[in-house]
């Protein structure tokens, strides 16, 4: 469960440039609705003051009209309305009362308003108006101005959209502004980034760190000399493996050939028979050390090279060497049915020697293995290298054993089980992906080892 549950959270993580784009989006937002609202309340203020002071110089500017026309009017007669020049929408109208609350004058639209009388001199609000009430010639002449609350509401509604709604384009350029200037900032951080995951196949390379910002120099700085002292490791173990091969190889070789010069010396006999079972223990000792440094070597790092390289050549140079090989009854020649493209097969970053270490033990592993009268298929692909051999079906249950150090299959080969293994640590420290299969795809039995090339290792050629 543990690798669903760590896929599940890590695709749960957020980028740095989500977050910031988000939060900093969000921010402008917020902020821009803020300002809005206490723009609309002080709006709002403002608005009620300009309105406040219209009706106040409407009252002013009505009360001398008023005054003559109540000098120059007869008694008993009605109140006289004052015509609208020209269509318009009234939103301020007054009204003229006399002392005892008689309307004297009034404006077209003041009956609609219904303007309350008896008003004390000043601003009042209703339930739906604004109004001020002046009066004059100690109290006989009354002016009352109004105006309807739902007016100043609507004024001060539009004005606050108009404040608003900016803001349905500005999210949108506010987020391509915040995501652009975030990306171009973060952009030596993603280098960095990108950088460190190319050294996860062994390139231990010092990661650049130019045009790091302050906060991400020290991991920079920590990162390379990780990886200093990391290079240094492994160079000590590539040297020990180095001189543990030429420690070993050189007592035992001495011993083997002591044994065969004795071999020769000796007789037909018992004792020449134990020589002989010598000679082949020193053998199988010798073939257990190389076989035994390569797995050392392959799971010690050191699998990539600086600059990539055909493929096909190291094959050819891997299949001449077993063709001749003292110890081989027959040519191999007529056993492996070798392809390779003419070209030269997949170009890659994988050292010569790592691969000539892969293929020779998947090649003398199936020759091990395999039916001896029949044909061993070796195919170099662009995406891949291929062995296959006929034998009888290896158990689904025992493929994955198989890549083990010392495990081996239901055979009677002499063998010392570290060739599936080997060749599963160079793959492991080299970015490949080894698949086994038995049967062959397509077949009723045999035993197929198929490495795979990730895209990063091939380039085009």
């Amino acid at each position: 469960m543990s690798g669903p549950v760590s896929g599940l959270r890590r695709s749960r993580r957020w980028s740095l440039r989500r977050r910031l784009g988000l939060w900093l989006a969000a921010s402008v937002a917020a902020l821009w609705l803020a300002a809005a609202t206490v723009a609309g309340l002080v709006l709002q203020h403002e608005i009620g003051e300009v309105f406040d002071s219209a009706l106040q110089e409407v009252a002013q500017r009505v009360l001398p009209l008023a005054y003559s026309e109540l000098l120059s009017r007869e008694a008993g007669d009605a109140p006289q309305h004052m015509a609208p020049i020209g269509p318009h929408r009234e939103y301020i109208t007054y009204v003229v009362r006399d002392g005892a609350g008689r309307v004297l004058l009034q404006s077209s639209d003041a009956e609609l308003m219904a303007i309350p009388p008896s008003l004390a001199p000043g601003f009042r609000t209703t339930d739906r108006l604004r109004t001020y009430t002046e009066a004059a010639v100690r109290g006989t002449i009354v002016v009352t101005t109004a105006e309807d609350l739902g007016h100043r509401a609507a004024a001060v509604r539009r004005a606050v959209m108009a404040l608003i709604w900016p803001l349905v384009a500005l999210v949108p350029i506010a987020l391509a502004g915040v995501w652009l200037a975030v990306r171009l900032s973060l952009k030596p951080v993603l280098a960095f980034r990108r950088a460190i995951a190319a050294r996860g196949r062994g390139n231990l390379t010092p990661v650049a760190a130019d045009g790091l910002p302050e906060e991400m120099a020290p991991v920079a700085t920590a990162v390379n000399a990780l990886m200093e002292r990391l290079r240094g490791a492994l160079e000590a173990e590539r040297g020990f493996t180095a001189n543990s091969a030429h420690e070993l190889r050189t007592p035992i070789a001495a011993a083997l050939a002591q044994t065969q010069r004795l071999l020769a010396e000796l007789p037909e006999g018992a004792e020449r028979q134990r020589a002989r079972d010598v000679a082949g223990a020193l053998r199988r000792l010798s073939r257990l050390s190389e076989k035994l440094l390569q797995l050392a070597k392959a799971e010690g790092g050191g699998l990539l090279a600086e600059h990539p390289a055909p493929l096909g050549p190291v094959l050819r140079h891997v299949i001449a060497e077993l063709d001749h090989q003292t110890d081989c009854q027959t040519d191999l020649g007529a056993d492996l049915v070798v392809t390779i493209p003419p070209d030269g097969g997949p170009v890659s970053d994988l050292d010569p020697d790592a691969f000539a270490v892969l293929a020779r033990n998947l090649i003398e592993n199936a020759l091990k293995h395999g039916a001896p009268d029949r044909p061993i298929d070796v195919r170099l692909r662009e995406d891949g290298f291929e062995v296959a051999n006929r034998c009888p079906v290896v158990p689904a249950d025992r493929l994955a054993a198989l890549l083990r150090p010392f495990e081996r299959g239901p055979t009677q080969a002499e063998g010392s089980g570290l060739g599936l293994a080997i060749a599963a640590a160079v793959c492991r420290g080299a970015g490949l992906r080894l698949d086994l299969a038995s049967p062959i795809p397509g077949e009723a039995d045999g035993f197929q080892v198929t490495v795979r090339f990730p895209a990063p290792i091939l380039t085009g050629r």
